[in-house]
C-alpha cells in the first residue's frame, strides 16, 4: 500500500514538475532565440549551428529552472492532495507526514542530482563549447561581429569601418582603421580589401590588409608619416566581442569546473577580487544543487495546507519564494564582491534561513499546529482521528 501511495505522490509531483520546467526553460531560451535569429536570417548562419548554440546554453538555464521548477510542483501536487482532502483520508487511514516526506525527498534528490551534474559538468562545458562555437561563426563569417557601412567600436582601441562587405562574408570592401592603441602615435589605416585569419589557441582573430597605406601623426601633431603596404596584419580580440565579455587568456570561473576552480583557488597571486569571483562560483555549484532540497523542505508544509485555488496558490507561493530567495542571494553575492562579507557566508545565507523555516514549518505540521497556536501557547486536539483539517468531524464529535 505504501509503495502504491508513493507511487502516486511521485506522479503528482513528477507531472506539473516536467511541465513547469519546460515552460520556464522556453521562456528563458526565447530571450536568446530572439537575438540569435538576426545572425540566421540576416547573415547567414546555418540552422545547425543556431541549434548547438542553443543546446550550450540549456545548461545555464537549467541550474535555474530545476529548483524553482521543483518548489512549484510540490506545491501544486500536494496542494491538490490537500485540496481534495485526499490528505485528510491518508491520515485517517494512519500515513503522517513524515511517511508522506518519502517520495517527496525522492524526488528531491533527483532534482538535485540532475542540478548537481548540470552545475558541475554541463555548464562549464556548454559555456566553453559556446564560445568556441560563437568563434568559430566569427571566423566563418566577418559580418557576424563586422557590418558594413557602420562605425565598429567593440574592439579595444580601434575603430573600424567597412564600406561593403560581399555575402558570403569571406572579406571585407574598403577597410578604414583608426587605431589608438599606441596613444602617442595613433594611426589610420586604409586598405582596399581584408580578410580575417583565425588562431583557435589563442581565440584570436588577425585581420590581414591587403593594398593599403598607413598614416601616423605625432602626439605634437608635427610629422606626419605614410607608409604603404602590400599587407598588414591588425589583431583584433573577436572572440571578446562576440561573447561580451573581457579577454581573459585563461578560462573564465564560469568555464571552470570544481578541480579547476580550486586549483586557481590556490594560486597567491591572483588580485584579491579574482578570488573572491572564483570564491562566489564555487560555491554556488554547491548552493544550487542544495536549494533544491532546501525547497522540498519547505514546499512540503506549505503545500498540505487545504485551498480551493490549488494551482494559482502554488505558483503565488512558488514565485515569492523564489524572489525572495534569489534576492537574497544576489545580496549576499554583492556583498561578498565588495568584501564585506565572506563567500561561505554569502553564499550559504539563503539556504541556511530557508531550511531553518523550513524545518519549523514542517515541525509544526507534523505536530498539527498553526502559528496562531504556537504563539498562544496552545496545541491542536491529540483525540485520535481529530484533525485541524477536518473541523467538520470535530465538531460532529462534539455534538454527539
Amino acid at each position: 500500500m505504501h509503495r502504491l501511495i508513493n507511487r502516486y505522490i511521485l506522479r503528482e509531483i513528477a507531472v506539473p514538475f516536467c511541465m513547469i520546467l519546460f515552460v520556464l526553460t522556453f521562456v528563458l531560451l526565447m530571450g536568446k532565440i530572439l537575438q540569435v535569429m538576426d545572425l540566421m536570417i540576416n547573415k547567414g548562419v546555418a540552422f545547425a549551428d543556431i541549434a548547438r548554440l542553443m543546446l550550450f546554453l540549456m545548461p545555464s538555464f537549467l541550474v535555474f529552472t530545476i529548483p524553482i521548477s521543483l518548489l512549484i510542483a510540490i506545491l501544486i501536487g500536494l496542494g491538490r492532495l490537500s485540496g481534495d482532502n485526499e490528505w485528510t483520508i491518508l491520515k485517517m487511514s494512519g500515513v503522517s507526514l513524515y511517511q508522506l516526506s518519502l517520495p517527496v525527498a525522492c524526488a528531491a534528490l533527483a532534482a538535485f542530482l540532475m542540478t548537481l551534474a548540470t552545475t558541475l559538468f554541463l555548464v562549464p562545458y556548454g559555456n566553453l563549447a559556446s564560445k568556441a562555437l560563437l568563434f568559430d561563426m566569427g571566423k566563418q563569417k566577418a559580418s557576424i561581429g563586422i557590418r558594413e557601412k557602420v562605425f565598429i567600436d567593440d574592439f579595444q582601441g580601434i575603430l573600424l569601418y567597412a564600406e561593403r562587405i560581399p555575402v558570403h562574408g569571406n572579406f571585407l570592401e574598403g577597410v578604414l582603421i583608426s587605431d589608438s592603441r599606441i596613444s602617442r602615435e595613433p594611426s589610420t589605416i586604409i586598405a582596399r580589401r581584408a580578410y580575417l585569419i583565425s588562431n583557435p589557441d589563442t581565440m584570436v582573430i588577425t585581420l590581414r590588409l591587403e593594398d593599403g597605406s598607413l598614416h601616423t601623426v605625432d602626439a605634437g601633431l608635427n610629422h606626419y608619416r605614410k607608409m604603404d603596404f602590400r599587407f598588414y596584419d591588425v589583431r583584433l580580440d573577436f572572440a571578446s566581442t562576440l561573447s561580451g565579455e573581457k579577454k581573459i587568456a585563461t578560462k573564465s570561473s564560469t568555464e571552470m569546473n570544481l578541480s579547476e576552480l580550486t586549483a586557481k583557488l590556490r594560486n597567491s597571486g591572483l588580485k584579491e577580487e579574482a578570488l573572491r569571483e572564483l570564491a562566489i562560483e564555487l560555491n554556488k555549484k554547491m548552493t544550487v544543487p542544495v536549494s533544491c532540497l532546501v525547497f522540498a523542505l519547505i514546499g512540503m508544509p506549505l503545500g498540505i495546507r487545504a485551498h480551493r485555488s490549488v494551482r494559482s496558490r502554488g505558483f503565488t507561493i512558488g514565485l515569492f519564494l523564489v524572489l525572495v530567495y534569489y534576492l537574497l542571494r544576489l545580496s549576499g553575492e554583492a556583498l561578498v564582491e565588495t568584501g564585506r562579507l565572506s563567500p561561505v557566508i554569502g553564499t550559504w545565507t539563503p539556504n541556511w534561513i530557508f531550511a531553518a523555516a523550513g524545518i519549523l514549518l514542517f515541525s509544526l505540521s507534523a505536530r498539527e499546529i498553526s502559528f496562531r497556536q504556537l504563539f498562544r501557547g496552545t496545541s491542536a486536539d491529540p483525540t485520535p482521528g481529530a484533525t485541524t483539517a477536518d473541523g467538520a468531524s470535530q465538531k460532529g464529535m462534539k455534538s454527539s
